[in-house]
Formats: C-alpha cells, sequence, structure tokens
C-alpha cells in the first residue's frame, strides 16, 4: 500500500471538537504483515522508507474467557509467550530502521513520534473463531498499539523536550478519535509501563494504547461513581491544597487522600473533560507540562529513574457527559531500594496495605517540585 501524509485538522465524526491546533502531520504505511503504521511529526518526514521487520511464521490467535468468581474476562494469547525480551541495543525493534542489516519496527531513519499495531497483540478487531468450552468464552476483539516517543533509545517523558511531550498528547488524541471511531471498541486506553520492575522488556521510551470491545472491570466501577457525581470535581474542592503538586489554570496534578501506591499522583483539569478531543490547546500545553514535570520529580526522589505505570483514563462510549479525564501515576517504588510489592491481602482480597500518609507524600513530593522550580 502506498505511503500517505495528511494534515490532522479535523476530528473523526464522532467525536466533538479538537485540540489540533498546530501543524500535525501524520504518515502511513501499511507493514508487510498487514499492520499498520503511523509516522506523526509536526512537519512533514518524506525520508524513503528502509527494510523493516520480516512478518512472523505464526498467525496471532487469542480469545476471552468468563472467571465466574472475579465476574470479569481473561484474555489468553498464547502467542505472546514468546515476544521480544530485552534484546540487545543493536537489535531494538522500536529504534529506527537506519542500515540495513537491522531492520525494525519502524522502516525509516528518522520520525519523531510513531505508533504501529503490536506485533505481539493480544486483541484483533477481526473476529477469531474461539475454542469450544464449558465456560462462556469470546472472541478478544480490540486493537493494541505501540506508540514510540522518540527516535533515541534513551529518554523519558520528563527528559523530552517540551515540544515533544506536546506532540506525544496530541497524539494520544488523534489515536483516542481513530479507534472509538470503530463500532467494536467501546473503551481505549492508553498507558506506559516504565521500568524493569513492572515488567518493561524494551528500554526504549515508549508506551502503549489498548482499544478494547468491552468495559473493563476497573472502569466500569469508575463509570458508576461519575456517574453519580463529578467525583474529580468534588475531590478537588473538598481535599484541600495540602495534596496539591503542581498546578495552573488548566491542569492540576495531586496526591490523592486515598492513595493505594506510594507517592501515588493524579493530573485532571480544573475543567470538565471527558477526554482530550475537548482540550484546547492552551490544556494540551499545560497537561504536556504536567507531565514533564511530574515524571522529573519521580526522578529526583530517589535520585534514579523511577518504575511507575501511567495510566489514561478517558470516557468509554456513551459516557461524555458523565466520566472525567484524568491520568494516574502507580510509582512502584517506597524507597531507593524498597519497592511496594502486591501481596496477599492486595491480591486476594482486593485490599491495599499503604505504608505511608498520603499527607506526608504529598508534603514530601511538593518541597520537592519547589525545589526544581
Amino acid at each position: 500500500m502506498k505511503a500517505t501524509w495528511e494534515k490532522l485538522r479535523k476530528p473523526s465524526a464522532i467525536l466533538e471538537h479538537s485540540s489540533a491546533q498546530l501543524p500535525l502531520f501524520k504518515r502511513h504505511k501499511c507493514k508487510q504483515d498487514g499492520r499498520d503504521l503511523f509516522i506523526y511529526g509536526t512537519r512533514a518526514h518524506t525520508l524513503p522508507w528502509q527494510e523493516e521487520l520480516p512478518p512472523l511464521r505464526f498467525s496471532p490467535e487469542s480469545h476471552l474467557r468468563w472467571h465466574p468468581l472475579r465476574q470479569e474476562w481473561v484474555c489468553y494469547a498464547a502467542h505472546r509467550q514468546n515476544r521480544t525480551f530485552k534484546p540487545p541495543l543493536a537489535y531494538c525493534p522500536f529504534c529506527p530502521t537506519r542500515t540495513k542489516d537491522v531492520p525494525t519496527e519502524i522502516p525509516c531513519s528518522d520520525f519523531e513520534v510513531a505508533v504501529f499495531e503490536n506485533r505481539f497483540s493480544a486483541f484483533a478487531l477481526e473476529a477469531q473463531q474461539t475454542p469450544e468450552l464449558s465456560i462462556a468464552s469470546a472472541p478478544a476483539i480490540g486493537q493494541c498499539e505501540i506508540v514510540v516517543y522518540s527516535p533515541f533509545h534513551e529518554g523519558s517523558l520528563g527528559s523530552l523536550s517540551l515540544r515533544q511531550v506536546e506532540l506525544i498528547v496530541r497524539v494520544w488524541n488523534d489515536r483516542y478519535q481513530d479507534l472509538m471511531a470503530r463500532e467494536s471498541i467501546q473503551f481505549v486506553m492508553p498507558f506506559e509501563n516504565r521500568g524493569e520492575e513492572v515488567g518493561v522488556s524494551l528500554h526504549h521510551p515508549h508506551g502503549q494504547i489498548y482499544a478494547f470491545s468491552y468495559i473493563p472491570p476497573v472502569v466500569a466501577k469508575m463509570r458508576e461513581a461519575f456517574r453519580e457525581k463529578p467525583v474529580l470535581q468534588e475531590l478537588r474542592q473538598t481535599m484541600g491544597r495540602e495534596y496539591y503538586i503542581f498546578n495552573d489554570r488548566a491542569v492540576f496534578a495531586f496526591v490523592p487522600p486515598f492513595q493505594r501506591y506510594p507517592y501515588e499522583v493524579w493530573l485532571t483539569t480544573h475543567e470538565f473533560h471527558p477526554g482530550l478531543w475537548t482540550f484546547s490547546q492552551a490544556e494540551i500545553h499545560s497537561l504536556a507540562s504536567t507531565l514533564g514535570k511530574v515524571v522529573r520529580l519521580y526522578d529526583r526522589l530517589f535520585n534514579r529513574p523511577c518504575p511507575y505505570i501511567m495510566l489514561l483514563y478517558a470516557a468509554p462510549k456513551g459516557e461524555q457527559k458523565h466520566f472525567q479525564f484524568h491520568i494516574q501515576f502507580l510509582p512502584v517504588l517506597r524507597a531507593a531500594d524498597k519497592l511496594k510489592y502486591l501481596a496477599g491481602c492486595e491480591t486476594g482480597a482486593g485490599t491495599f496495605l499503604a505504608d505511608m500518609l498520603p499527607e506526608e507524600t504529598a508534603a514530601q513530593l511538593r518541597r520537592l517540585s519547589h525545589e526544581e522550580l
């Protein structure tokens, strides 16, 4: 398929409003195995395509099985067992293909942000046959994408320029619109796993996007809470300034008074927004700036790269009137050399045992943030 360039100005029909006021370019390539690759930039990238990784020799097959006690789906994707695991730097699949000797997932010598379907995806947009079982099962319909933040192998959201982080936010926005426009998709979740402590097997700066054909159980509980009342707006008015870490006219970052992970931080907006697609350009700029500040703050906390899970929560389909967009950072360090483990009480009962008071961690992060500024 011939690669195409598109200058993005208008959202897809399913979503209202657009935040893309500055130039945003998107180049498309269909890979040899049929997966989509998108190169995003603030300028048109016209470099010739290089050699890419050859297609896999097997057909991925996934399906869902219903867990009757937990009342949730479990996804089975046996082909992921042999996915790429900590390759040497010279064989990083997320670096640009700069020589013909080492092809990668991104077959061009340079880019700003790249997005492509996961080579070892747990979901597929086209329904696959499910095995005949004695329990309820279903096709694992959805999409799994990789978002490569930068062509450089080292770095993080905290070390990238504000312009680059802002571009990543706008890429998330475009992927929300594209994926939510698909009839089978009900919820889209960008996220980042950072650090080997949370299972990262590829160290090139990147995140992921999962698009679900159903509402996952954690999000279903959020949906019910937001339907009942504007949880985050009420929290902002009642929790007190002692929980704030960063705050400007558009976005604020705070330690939730009910934190489960040590040094947990949430980001949301003063105004109600169901997703990035209703953000103004100023709000996108503010969000990008705050994201970078939070990651730099984490890295200064113990003078080492802080492992975390970052989760973006936007409204599922049909919930735009109630569900407020927010980001959760879940760090797993409780000290420089101590991890927060999910053990019996957390895993078996769903009750977190917190070792630190939210008020104390908020005060510590706020002092550190003042030093940074």
